[in-house]
């Protein structure tokens, strides 16, 4: 493992933002932690954790959590926010699949899902974020109304996941199968991660949903 990995890792531990593993993560109080009831959205997979940070910076008055189970790339979201004075963000290295463990049912208000790996055979199907079962874990933690985004430069992904909305009885709100073909019609969809940014310099047409129970 590189040495900068490793000195990243042990970082981790000393992030006052950052919570690792299950026992830590379900033992977090966001009222006592936030110092406030604000709403909560999560962003999964998180990555480097761009959207987290660029969200927080945009809404003060929401509070904003990354998850990601590696834990190299969150560190990078993570060490950001004290030079930003962000207080309204946290970071949990964790696996998405775990987040029915560590929030309360009608606990959260909004999910973003930002590039996840697309998992484009059909065996894999099952391991896609907005597959059936993930999708009954996010309505069972969501608030009534809660949305759900998903950007994607997948084909086969964006085709899976409005399958998925569909056997769930869940809610298209919006669908663009091209972001950038004309003026986004929200400022926040045109936060670009490192995966964004690298598609677009190839030409390749960046998709998003929204959704609801």
């Amino acid at each position: 493992m590189p040495r900068n990995h490793l000195k990243r890792f042990a970082d981790l531990k000393n992030l006052p933002n950052v919570f690792l593993g299950l026992e830590e993560t379900k033992s977090f109080n966001a009222a006592k932690y936030f110092g406030n009831s604000n709403p909560i959205t999560l962003e999964l997979a998180c990555g480097k954790g761009e959207y987290t940070v660029e969200l927080a910076k945009s809404f003060p008055n929401r509070n904003f959590i990354g998850i990601d189970r590696k834990g190299n790339r969150l560190w990078i979201g993570a060490q950001s926010c004290p030079d930003l004075d962000l207080k309204n963000a946290a970071f949990f290295r964790l696996d998405v699949e775990l987040i029915g463990d560590v929030f309360n049912e009608n606990s959260i208000n909004e999910i973003w899902i930002t590039f996840p790996d697309p998992y484009p055979k059909r065996k894999q199907a099952k391991k896609r974020l907005t597959s059936p079962q993930y999708l009954k874990m996010y309505k069972r933690i969501l608030k009534a109304g809660g949305l759900i985004h998903l950007k994607t430069d997948n084909e086969v992904l964006l085709e899976s996941t409005v399958r998925s909305i569909e056997g769930e009885n869940m809610r298209i709100i919006k669908q663009i199968n091209n972001l950038y073909e004309k003026p986004a019609p929200d400022e926040i969809l045109l936060i670009r991660t490192q995966y964004e940014k690298n598609f677009l310099e190839s030409n390749i047409e960046i998709k998003y949903l929204c959704f609801t129970a």
